[in-house]
């Protein structure tokens, strides 16, 4: 369930990033549209890499152990 969340996560992101680059080149005056999608891949960044910590340290993901 957790590999499902993290590849769909990583999909928004890459999503949002070419959502963010079509906004630069389609709106050259007004940057809003880009802002707010740049602003969301932050969110989904932190997001991601909030999971993935809960997911360490609950024991979902495994540590690495020599």
């Amino acid at each position: 369930m957790l590999k499902v969340a993290v590849v769909l996560l990583l999909l928004a992101i890459i999503g949002s990033l070419f959502s963010g680059l079509f906004c630069l080149y389609r709106d050259r005056a007004n940057g809003e549209r880009m802002a707010k999608a740049l602003t969301w891949r932050i969110g989904l960044s932190i997001t991601l890499f909030l999971l993935l910590l809960a997911g360490f340290r609950f024991g979902v993901i495994p540590g690495y152990t020599q």
